[in-house]
């Protein structure tokens, strides 16, 4: 068949006729804008994936640098949690009311805007106690950013790709925010210990959001396209905030979800924030703990891929979420073990690489099924309060883990920059981690069941459609 294309994008047309004596078919079409948006959108979630976890594989780095103590570069991270939450609900109203458009374009400036700030943060001849100031309130801006980009693949999926590419688009789009955290996790050690200059660093992670900023604000035109590319997509965001709100309270399965998968992203947050810290006091440096993190999110891009295209296919969206978040349990108990072992890199590399492959896989399956356990409820509503929950367990667990180390006496391995203050017992935090991984897998589990509402309301149009689609 035919794609709509680019031409036809000022086509008004919704329905046809097949004939005067039957009713009107629903007339579906997909358009090739459509990847462009995609594009963008991916670009957007990977910069600013970057400008939120810059610091982290160089927390001792940066706390000599900014001269600060560690606890206030983790805060560089924790302002993103932070502010996301009062934020969201804001950011859900956008995007169900306002549209992806405005929603998108307000990101990418936040985005960089941000970004820049934090270079004017770390100019040489600023005074040394006003560089964490300046650098804290160009993360912040960045934090505003966050939930306009992470809400926003469920809806793009929902308003432009037709229901055979709509898991497969949400993964794409959604795997873009660990391949950022991949770039710095390899390029944050590497350029720091070539330049020595965070001026250089910022300056190199800000040029990305300032491209960004202009393709969306030049490229994005429309929120939705001019005919729908399925049965859902024409009734998306049919219930009102409010109502949505008070459904999804109501609805068991969607709550379960909101929790349990809630709770995997605290502690992959924890993860990501904290694994150079653990790292470093048994001896391993910042270039491995950078290469931990990238081979974390390599293999994590390859499982969510692999079980995107999966379920596209199969919509097997339970027994997939639930296999993986089982696996994932089981890596992340590995890891609180392998972790407090000296002179282990290739066990501890292997771990990682597990725990991002089984770990990631659930997040673009989580996000379709938290759109299809509560259709008709917009998608930005369902998927942004599951972030929300993430959100705020990831503040909680990022705070309980450090309060639960202890000062090491004899830290004869550690190779920690920051000195004492770095050299933790991370024992009991990292064994914590693995019984709330194994707790939150468990009850999922055991109690989660749904329909598939949204699947539901297309196979039964399904049978009185026309579509035009790429072939």
């Amino acid at each position: 068949m035919e794609d709509g294309g680019l031409a036809s994008d000022s086509s008004e047309v919704r329905v046809e006729y097949d004939s005067p004596q039957r009713s009107p078919a629903p007339h579906f079409r997909v358009y090739k804008r459509r990847w462009f948006m995609l594009l963008v959108l991916c670009l957007l979630n990977c910069s600013n994936s970057v400008q939120w976890l810059t610091f982290a594989p160089i927390a001792d780095q940066t706390a000599e640098n900014l001269h600060v103590t560690l606890e206030l570069v983790n805060w560089l991270s924790l302002v993103y949690m932070v502010v996301a939450i009062p934020l969201s609900f804001i950011t859900i109203w956008m995007l169900d009311k306002l549209g992806l458009q405005p929603s998108m374009i307000l990101g990418s400036w936040l985005n960089m805007a941000g970004s820049v700030m934090k270079v004017v943060g770390v100019l040489s001849y600023l005074p040394d106690y006003t560089m964490f100031p300046v650098v804290m309130t160009g993360q912040t801006l960045c934090s505003l950013a966050q939930p306009l980009v992470v809400f926003t693949p469920t809806k793009l999926a929902a308003l432009w790709f037709p229901e055979h590419q709509r898991a497969t688009a949400n993964m794409i789009a959604s795997m873009s925010n660990p391949l950022g955290l991949l770039f710095v996790n390899i390029l944050s050690p590497m350029i720091l210990s070539r330049t020595n200059s965070l001026f250089i660093l910022l300056l190199i992670y800000a040029i990305p959001a300032v491209i960004v900023c202009f393709l969306a604000t030049v490229g994005i035109q429309k929120s939705i396209p001019p005919t729908p590319p399925s049965a859902s997509a024409d009734t998306s965001s049919s219930e009102p905030f409010l109502q949505g709100i008070k459904l999804l309270v109501t609805n068991k399965a969607y709550l379960i979800l909101l929790v349990c998968f809630g709770s995997g992203i605290g502690i992959f947050t924890c993860f990501s924030t904290l694994l150079e810290q653990i790292l470093c006091v048994k001896g391993y440096s910042n270039d491995f703990a950078g290469l931990c993190g990238a081979l974390f999110i390599v293999s994590g891009v390859f499982g969510a891929a692999s079980i995107g295209f999966f379920v596209d296919k199969t919509k097997m969206f339970t027994e997939s979420i639930k296999i993986s978040m089982c696996l994932t349990s089981l890596a992340c108990t590995a890891f609180a073990v392998v972790s407090q072992l000296a002179e282990q890199k290739v066990v501890i590399g292997v771990v990682c690489a597990l725990f991002g492959l089984f770990g990631f896989a659930t997040y673009p399956v989580a996000m379709e099924l938290s759109v299809e356990c509560s259709y008709p409820v917009g998608e930005a509503t369902s998927a942004g309060l599951v972030f929300i929950s993430g959100q705020i367990q990831s503040i909680v667990y990022t705070a309980l883990l450090p309060a639960l180390t202890e000062k090491l006496t004899d830290s004869t391995l550690s190779v920690c920059a920051a000195g004492e203050d770095a050299n933790l017992n991370w024992m009991v935090s990292v064994l914590v981690m693995a019984g709330l991984c194994c707790l939150a897998s468990c009850s999922f589990v055991i109690f989660f069941h749904t329909q598939y509402r949204r699947l539901d309301k297309e196979a039964d149009a399904a049978e009185n459609h026309s579509t035009d689609t790429e072939e």
